[in-house]
């Protein structure tokens, strides 16, 4: 028997927190998955258009298995700046990999591109490190790390962006959800949604995980029995030449899961975004999943290995289609769902 977890969130895999903060003036925020103490990860990049740090620890020839923390961050590269806030506070706690007398956090980051939804972008331009806010938003994401998840103008997910089902600008999100397996492992996902493709099939705003969907956490719409646009623009920005889209996610588990067994359970779950969001891991995108292990159940074989990794995928999808489902409108051009699919809100 699989059921949802208590939060419906990520942080139902035990050992686990959130944190989110955001500049609501630049229109931009941070997203910070901080475990108790180090856990196993991995990570499967399938965009052609990524901005990250320190993603090669985690690769198959790396020399460390376990990390302290995960960022995920708006701002483009100016965003990875955010993983520097998080490592002094870890260092501050006396957690990393141990150095001599020291200890050196280890914080693997992906960034969003949030540069043109708007806001006040002028520190960019400044010149000044303390004029960017992701150091700050970093450290106040991480001091406030909790169970509760949010869902919507969250944390990296704030101002992030997405489309319709015809191309339509739509407002993208911070989005959670869960399963547990058999009253003990437990699978999460937390994802933040700025693609260029989109996760909603139809005018009647049916949602492409809809086949997915757990009560009703994204509008109890169901799956829809076509898509109703071929073609898909491909120009959020209203450009020719689209760049800085991207989904970005973390998979989590309680189960005891080596770097190897992680690997598989992150390139798995890439089919949660494939499923969820149409196109994906295009070379405009910096589509990005990451798995972390917290490792108190042990996992029998690998049959249980590849059934921890398809609900990875279904809890992404989910994750992908609540991130969008709860976010607000930004500025009257970045639409929520509810107001570029009045429909299917009355429909509920």
């Amino acid at each position: 028997m699989i059921t949802v977890g208590a939060r419906n969130a990520i942080t139902d895999v035990a050992g686990l927190r959130v944190g989110a903060a955001h500049d609501d003036s630049v229109r931009t925020g941070v997203t910070v998955v901080l475990p108790d103490e180090r856990v196993v990860a991995a990570v499967d990049v399938r965009g052609g258009g990524t901005g990250t740090r320190e993603l090669e620890l985690l690769g198959a020839d790396g020399t460390v298995d376990e990390i302290d923390a995960i960022v995920l961050s708006g701002g483009s590269a100016f965003g990875l700046a955010a993983a520097d806030g998080v490592a002094t506070w870890l260092a501050g706690q006396g957690r990393g990999f141990p150095v001599g007398e020291m200890s050196v956090p280890l914080v693997p980051s992906a960034i969003l591109f949030d540069l043109l939804n708007g806001g006040d972008k002028r520190g960019f331009r400044s010149g000044t490190d303390d004029a960017l806010p992701y150091r700050t938003l970093a450290r106040q994401a991480v001091g406030v790390a909790g169970l509760e998840v949010a869902n919507g103008n969250a944390g990296a997910g704030f101002g992030a962006t997405t489309t319709g089902h015809d191309g339509r600008k739509l407002k993208g999100g911070q989005g959670t959800a869960s399963f547990v397996i058999d009253g003990g492992i437990t699978v999460g996902a937390l994802a933040a949604v700025n693609a260029i493709g989109s996760p909603v099939a139809n005018a009647a705003g049916q949602f492409l995980a809809g086949a997915l969907e757990q009560g009703n956490e994204f509008g109890e719409l169901g799956g829809p029995a076509a898509l109703e646009v071929l073609d898909h623009p491909l120009n959020k920005h209203d450009t020719a030449a689209e760049r800085g889209n991207t989904t970005l996610a973390v998979v989590a588990t309680d189960a005891a899961l080596d770097q190897r067994q992680a690997r598989r359970v992150a390139m798995m779950a890439q089919a949660g975004l494939a499923r969820a969001i149409r196109p994906a891991f295009t070379p405009l995108d910096g589509d990005i999943v990451f798995a972390l292990s917290t490792g108190t159940h042990p996992v029998g074989d690998v049959r249980e290995l590849a059934r921890i990794g398809m609900l990875a995928a279904d809890c992404l999808a989910r994750a992908v289609a609540r991130g969008v489902y709860h976010a607000q409108t930004l500025d009257d051009v970045w639409l929520s769902y509810g107001e570029a699919y009045p429909s299917a809100m009355d429909a509920e």
